[in-house]
């Protein structure tokens, strides 16, 4: 590259030209791939969505099983589930508070 004394302002400007083309080609390629980026990024998460709902779909006949015999023990035993919903509290209050 020659040195800036032997340059004229016309070779400046005429680089400076090329330099801006270039820049924005360059800025047109960058977001060409992040708009491709973020399509595919949206697609993996909606195909994880999908999966995630089709197999809480197939869990939700057990889940709900297991939920109405917790509600019928908790209704049997009112005392024990207090001491266990406490003791439950109690823990998750502990594990906050221990982070801070």
């Amino acid at each position: 590259m020659a040195s800036l004394s032997t340059l004229s302002d016309l070779d400046l400007e005429k680089q400076v030209a090329t330099l801006s083309k270039e820049l924005a080609a360059l800025k047109k390629a960058v977001a060409k791939r992040g708009g491709a980026y973020y399509e595919d990024g949206r697609d993996a998460a909606s195909d994880y969505y999908a999966q995630l709902a089709d197999r809480i779909s197939d869990a939700m006949p057990a889940i709900r099983k297991q939920g109405r015999a917790i509600e019928k023990t908790a209704r049997d035993h009112p005392a024990t589930a207090a001491a266990v919903g406490l003791v439950v509290v109690g823990l998750l209050a502990s594990l906050l508070l221990s982070r801070r």
